[in-house]
């Protein structure tokens, strides 16, 4: 694996425009970056990546089969009494799950590392899947990249063939909150994959969604049977709606089981499960005494929260703070101190995607500072040799 320089398309932000890549600035900042490039050969993506992410999706099932079976642990990661039967049935149910994405250090030498695991409302999708394959298209054309370069990257397809499989003919609504523009596009591309795959779709903002007779329905009062939510499971059961009969009888994109995943605490559940597991941080919750044994070295992450908001890195002494968003209420993990390798400057979080079971592509962030944050900037990446 290595970053090198790359030449920016001149004609970048018509290209972006004609495939409705409306966030490729964000606040006026660059977020696409392509002016340089993150190369791997084919073994690192298959004997590292992509084996990896698949041992820790099947590790990770089997910690959801043994959450759902205790009381103790649910409430270990805080989670609110009233999802408890909620969660446990759509286990028992076996939900399907769309998509997520596990976010690994990794320097193209060791072992990739477990950070944390996108598992109920992952972003930067379209640009891993669409904008970045076009780049990779037009770098080939240009002589930029070898006519066989290619690219860890079947997101597309494999999100059409998942949706053919959860349709069942039915309506599939899809809500997020319309004002984020990089949570409408994510929403609005899979809008477009489920169409694909012959599903009729309905778009709406969080606050359109309604409900009448311990049913959710829609501004028009047709019921939602069938809902994709890019909206935390954590904020839906602490609003009122999430304790109404009505989550028992829609079948949700993520499912309720996804929740358990996506909390921090996870992470140290793993570790307890797998402990000293290749790919994984050791990790522990704050108040156990087990994390004293990280001594002044470890990443303070709260049980909630998203985009590198409210952690901390200690290194003898805090070495750097994510942005202040109000997380940490319920409490925190501390997982082993894993700084990110530095290529020219950046720090790059290979973030590696599932599409139900199966992984399906990878899109990079980095950043010159310590915490990837959702200001961070995208970068593609190439298949070479």
């Amino acid at each position: 694996m290595k970053r090198e320089a790359s030449s920016p398309r001149p004609n970048f932000e018509a290209e972006a425009k004609k495939i409705g890549f409306d966030y490729a600035y964000a606040d006026g900042e660059p977020y696409w970056e392509e002016s340089a490039r993150y190369v791997l050969s084919l073994a690192e993506i298959e004997d590292r990546l992509e084996a990896t992410t698949a041992e820790l999706n099947a590790l990770c099932l089997s910690l959801v089969e043994e959450v759902v079976k205790q009381d103790d642990l649910m409430r270990r990661l805080k989670i609110p009494e009233c999802a408890f039967d909620v969660i446990r049935a759509s286990w028992i149910r076996r939900d399907p799950s769309l998509y997520g994405r596990f976010d690994f250090a990794y320097d193209g030498k060791s072992d990739p590392k477990l950070l944390e695991f996108n598992a109920d409302t992952p972003t930067s999708l379209y640009e891993s899947s669409v904008v970045q394959w076009h780049w990779l298209q037009s770098q080939i054309a240009r002589g930029e990249l070898p006519p066989d370069a290619d690219q860890f990257n079947s997101l597309h397809e494999k999100l059409v063939a998942r949706f053919g499989e959860l349709a069942q003919g039915r309506l599939l609504h899809l809500c997020c909150m319309s004002k984020s523009a990089e949570d409408a596009g994510t929403t609005s591309y899979l809008a477009e994959c489920a169409r694909e795959a012959g599903l009729a779709t309905k778009l709406l903002d969080i606050s359109g969604i309604g409900l009448r007779r311990e049913e959710f329905v829609d501004p028009d009062l047709r019921k939602i049977r069938f809902l994709f939510k890019l909206y935390p499971w954590e904020w839906m059961f602490a609003d009122p709606f999430g304790k109404s009969p009505a989550v028992g009888r829609t079948s949700f994109v993520e499912p309720p089981w996804r929740m358990i995943l996506s909390n921090k605490g996870a992470l140290a559940l793993l570790w307890d499960m797998a402990p000293g597991h290749k790919n994984l941080l050791p990790c522990y919750f704050e108040d156990d005494p087990r994390a004293e044994r990280l001594g002044a070295h470890y990443a303070r992450k709260p049980l909630y929260s998203r985009e590198g908001a409210d952690i901390e890195l200690l290194d003898g002494g805090v070495i750097a703070r994510g942005e202040t968003d109000g997380y940490g209420r319920e409490g925190y993990v501390r997982q082993a101190l894993c700084p990110l390798p530095v290529f020219d400057g950046q720090r790059p979080v290979l973030g590696c995607w599932l599409v139900g079971d199966a992984p399906a592509g990878l899109g990079i962030r980095e950043d010159s500072a310590l915490i990837t944050s959702n200001r961070s900037r995208f970068t593609p990446h190439a298949i070479v040799g």
